[in-house]
């Protein structure tokens, strides 16, 4: 998809996919027949240059046919590289600017509590996100009003676009900083399927709180040369690589 659209990020959506595919085939509470049912889990992704791991999981699970797939980017088609509103059923917000899709998903978990439903939303966010401050506005906000049916994944692969993420801003320690606004938290490998999967079916926790979970992933994971390489950030592969890459992921 990125080679053909001439488009970055392949880093970050490796480094998440893990994390929507728990999602979307393991956890979530959805039916790609009734893609606005008022009674379906949301999940929103926060780091919208990951676009393509969310659209490849909507076509998987049926939202859109898979040959969609190959419109990734390309102009007058409906898969921007970044989410925009309403481009395809099953896709709960647009994203791109970093920082708002938790306060978004606090709206959409506090809808839930005032409505009476007992649907759950999920943010998946980057570790860079956590830069700024909206999102610790937002954290503080969802404690007060006992949001127990929210949940925040953050993809922590250690980098942002221009260098380490706790070289950048002093992110460390993050799981005791959610903690300290109120909020129940877990820590885990965000490349472990069962343990993902057993994480955010664990929604509500039985604490009252809503739940921060901090998954720890490799940017790049699984095609050797672009694990924890963040020029992979921006780098569009070219065709030997996206050969490469397919082989050492059983494609080819």
């Amino acid at each position: 998809m990125a080679h053909r659209a001439r488009a970055g990020h392949v880093g970050s959506s490796l480094s998440c996919v893990d994390i929507l595919t728990a999602a979307y085939f393991g956890v979530l509470s959805i039916d790609p027949g009734l893609p606005d049912d008022p009674c379906r889990d949301r999940m929103i992704l926060s780091k919208g240059h990951a676009a393509a791991a969310l659209y490849a999981c909507l076509a998987f699970k049926g939202f859109i046919p898979v040959e969609h797939l190959e419109w990734y980017g390309r102009p007058g088609k409906n898969l921007p590289e970044h989410p925009s509103p309403n481009c395809v059923p099953g896709l709960e917000a647009h994203s791109g600017s970093l920082g708002h899709g938790l306060s978004l998903g606090i709206g959409m978990a506090l809808a839930g509590r005032i409505q009476k439903c007992d649907f759950r939303v999920y943010v998946l966010m980057s570790d860079g996100e956590c830069n700024e401050g909206a999102v610790w506005e937002a954290a503080m906000f969802a404690p007060v009003h006992g949001l127990d049916n929210l949940l925040v994944i953050i993809d922590y692969n250690k980098w942002q676009a221009t260098g380490r993420s706790d070289e950048i801003m002093a992110l460390q320690p993050l799981r005791q900083k959610w903690e300290a606004f109120g909020w129940s938290s877990r820590e885990i490998d965000g490349h472990d399927m069962g343990t993902l999967v057993r994480t955010l079916s664990n929604l509500p926790d039985g604490t009252g709180k809503p739940l921060a979970v901090i998954a720890h992933t490799i940017k790049g994971k699984g095609v050797s040369f672009m694990e924890d390489d963040n020029n992979w950030h921006y780098r569009v592969p070219n065709e030997q690589e996206v050969f490469l890459a397919r082989r050492e992921l059983g494609l080819e």
